[in-house]
């Protein structure tokens, strides 16, 4: 699929690799709208790629109902859909202070989770009224975020492992169910990516994250994500499939 003046919604889109997917698909010539909850950090974000800031919870319903309906008024319906939006908070699941809170682990599932699918279902289901493309009927792409601790869950990220593992088994689901659309869905399994959170570990700590990747020993840049997602856009025999960008890592117990 070309990009230039197609409509891009990307999620988390004010930092990370969301802010990363903006600005390469700025440069592929897309209209990009942008949501966050960072209000100030995504009209930043937005104001670098000349896109539409819209401030968004993605685990609502309601919230992203109007969003949406904004993007699609002002930059028509989006026939791409990246969605980078997440969360993720570290605690065992019985630890000295007892079991983990509940709303703690129902807080991971909701943004990762039901964020992701919510802003799925609302774009598919708008997708549908856009008319196909030559030659292969396409209308549009569906690119989800998961993890390489979907596969590789170490103690104390049982939240996040079983959010981003939801998002692998929700690829071929969505995939098989939109096929018929001519609406392809992937979901990118990144591993250790330098993003915000992670930079603002010790220096060291980076330095030993990065030691354990097999190769190219190093953090990932959001920007190689990016790239992948470009990719998987421009390759339209990619469907239903979980691609892991990590450097081969396999992420150890703790």
């Amino acid at each position: 699929m070309e990009l230039q003046g197609v409509s891009v919604l990307v999620t988390g889109a004010a930092s990370g690799m969301g802010k990363a997917s903006t600005l390469a698909m700025a440069g592929a010539g897309a209209k990009v709208a942008l949501f966050d909850l960072n209000a100030q950090a995504l009209q930043t974000a937005a104001t670098e790629v000349s896109g539409l800031a819209v401030a968004c919870d993605v685990s609502s319903s309601d919230s992203v109902e109007v969003a949406l309906q904004q993007v699609i008024a002002e930059q028509g319906c989006p026939r791409v859909l990246v969605n980078c939006a997440g969360v993720g908070t570290a605690g065992r699941i019985v630890s000295r202070s007892g079991p983990l809170p509940l709303d703690d682990f129902r807080k991971v599932i909701e943004v990762n989770l039901i964020g992701t699918f919510n802003v799925m279902r609302l774009v598919a289901a708008a997708m549908l009224e856009l008319s196909a493309l030559e030659p292969d009927g396409v209308r549009g792409v569906v690119i989800n975020t998961a993890s390489v601790a979907a596969y590789d869950g170490q103690i104390g990220q049982a939240a996040y492992s079983a959010s981003k593992g939801g998002i692998v088994s929700l690829t071929l689901t969505a995939a098989r169910e939109f096929a018929s659309f001519g609406i392809r869905v992937m979901t990118i399994a990144p591993g250790l990516i330098a993003t915000p959170m992670l930079l603002g570990f010790p220096q060291e700590v980076q330095d030993s994250l990065a030691a354990q990747v097999p190769f190219p020993k190093r953090l990932g840049q959001a920007e190689e994500y990016a790239r992948l997602a470009l990719h998987i856009i421009d390759n339209e025999l990619l469907n239903g499939e979980v691609i892991r960008l990590d450097g081969a890592i396999r992420m150890q117990p703790r």
